[in-house]
């Protein structure tokens, strides 16, 4: 049964393709490496895959300190340049957020809030350029509430790495020289007490003279 199913496709291979069936076989045995060679450049996507996979896998820098700095220094590390942290402060203290880039990083949805202390922004839940500041003062109490639980997400999920140099204006010492002057008036006075006590003393002179009498 076999040889004759054999012989029948021989015949037909003939018949149809006018090459003998050894000729006919190795044709095919062609087709098939050349597909393979050829798919084996163009085929499998692999090798677009790879970059993006070592991308991922590649690991973060590890956080750098940089101890105390002004709000003017904070700037540089809002994300426009790649080689540094990208940094961002809540009340005063600076945390590096590059494991979030897609988030603070140029064209994430809080990209403005990188480089600054955003206190006020984050506690309002505003984008405005005006509340992108560290100044909380006339918060209400459910905004005060907001900013210290963004607080506790940074302070769990980030490392700190500084804090913002306050710098406060020495004004103190002019009221105190103007207090100054205010006390010597003062201390002025028991110059005028001084004449009284001679005023005493002259009664004493009267009453040596009811004495004498």
């Amino acid at each position: 049964m076999a040889l004759q199913l054999w012989e029948t496709l021989k015949e037909a291979i003939t018949v149809y393709t006018g090459l003998s069936p050894a000729t006919f076989f190795t044709v095919v045995a062609l087709i098939l490496a050349i597909y393979y060679v050829v798919s084996g450049f163009f085929g499998p996507s692999d090798t677009y895959e790879r970059p993006r996979s070592l991308e991922e896998v590649q690991p973060l820098p590890p956080p750098v300190q940089i101890g105390e700095v002004t709000e003017e220094e904070l700037k540089q590390y809002d994300g426009s340049d790649s080689t540094k942290p990208l940094l961002m402060a809540i009340k005063g203290q600076i945390y590096d957020v590059t494991q979030s880039r897609m988030f603070y990083g140029p064209g994430g949805p809080y990209a403005l809030f990188a480089g600054k202390d955003a206190s006020r922004a984050l506690a309002k839940m505003s984008f405005e350029e005006k509340d992108l500041t560290g100044d909380i003062s006339g918060l209400g109490p459910f905004e005060l509430d907001a900013l210290q639980d963004w607080e506790y997400k940074f302070m769990s999920k980030y490392v700190k790495v500084g804090t913002i140099k306050q710098t406060v204006p020495v004004t103190d010492a002019s009221p105190s020289g103007g207090a100054e002057p205010t006390t010597s008036s003062h201390d002025d006075k028991p110059t005028v007490d001084g004449p009284e006590k001679p005023a005493v003393k002259e009664d004493n002179p009267s009453g040596a003279e009811a004495a004498s009498e």
